[in-house]
């Protein structure tokens, strides 16, 4: 009995283990197969919704968007206020390659007042070309300088660009490239963001989401209305250090209005 009853523990104790082991095995081959979203083939801006569970990209209200004029709204700056309270001596922490983009990482301090709430900058990054259009035109580049509240709600600037001459902030932004995909470089540098702002910034004004996995929504989005101009030199070398076409296609507006909000 006693040899019956050992030999029925042993048999049980491989069971499990056995079964354990195989759902390990099998979690592990779950996760090695779990598609990471980018920006072609089956893992493209079009299948997001479906290899990003749980993520809001199937949204109503995502970006970004085709902004065409005759359909904003014009409002005043007393409406809607937007102050940015950058320092002239922005300290940039490092620099990151992180496979989708390139971007720089601000120490904390610098910030923006909207709505009725500070958004502190975190991190700015680059599309190649535009993600945004301004009546069906795609531009050659788009600058991104996200803001996150205390409340953990965003606020996205974004900077369109045109080739022309050189900018001197851009110079200094590639004189950290090349960088490697999937590394860092320590920076701590400061600068004078404030110049990178078109002289006229009058804004669209609108609310969205990311425009990346997971496509969170209850995003403000300022969109300056006139572009910065940079030279092609310094948008070909930001094109060599991104994905190819890093940009997310236009998303329906659906019932959303854009304004136009002009700063005077």
């Amino acid at each position: 009995m006693k040899k019956f009853i050992a030999t029925f523990l042993i048999f049980t104790l491989v069971t499990i283990t056995s079964c354990n082991s195989d759902k390990k095995e099998k979690k592990n081959h779950q996760e090695e197969n779990h598609a990471h979203w980018t920006y072609n083939g089956e893992t493209s801006p079009e299948h997001w919704a479906e290899i990003e569970k749980n993520s809001d990209c199937d949204g109503k209200k995502q970006s970004p968007i085709n902004i065409i004029d005759i359909n904003t709204k014009p409002v005043q700056q007393k409406e809607n206020s937007l102050d940015i309270l950058y320092s002239p001596t922005t300290k940039i922490k490092q620099v990151i390659n992180n496979g989708h983009s390139i971007q720089f990482n601000f120490e904390a301090g610098d910030s923006i007042q909207y709505h009725g709430d500070t958004y502190f900058l975190s991190q700015v990054h680059f599309h190649e070309p535009s993600e945004h259009t301004l009546n069906g035109v795609r531009f050659p580049l788009e600058i991104h300088l996200v803001h996150k509240s205390k409340s953990n709600t965003y606020t996205v600037m974004s900077i369109l660009a045109k080739e022309g001459a050189e900018s001197q902030l851009f110079e200094f932004f590639e004189s950290f490239l090349p960088i490697e995909e999937n590394k860092t470089k320590e920076i701590d540098q400061s600068l004078d963001l404030t110049t990178l702002f078109p002289k006229n910034n009058d804004f669209y004004a609108y609310g969205g989401s990311l425009t990346t996995p997971p496509c969170t929504e209850r995003v403000n989005w300022v969109v300056f209305k006139d572009p910065i101009i940079i030279s092609v030199d310094e948008v070909l070398k930001l094109k060599s250090n991104m994905p190819k076409d890093n940009y997310r296609n236009e998303q329906p507006l659906n019932d959303r209005i854009v304004s136009l909000n002009i700063q005077k």
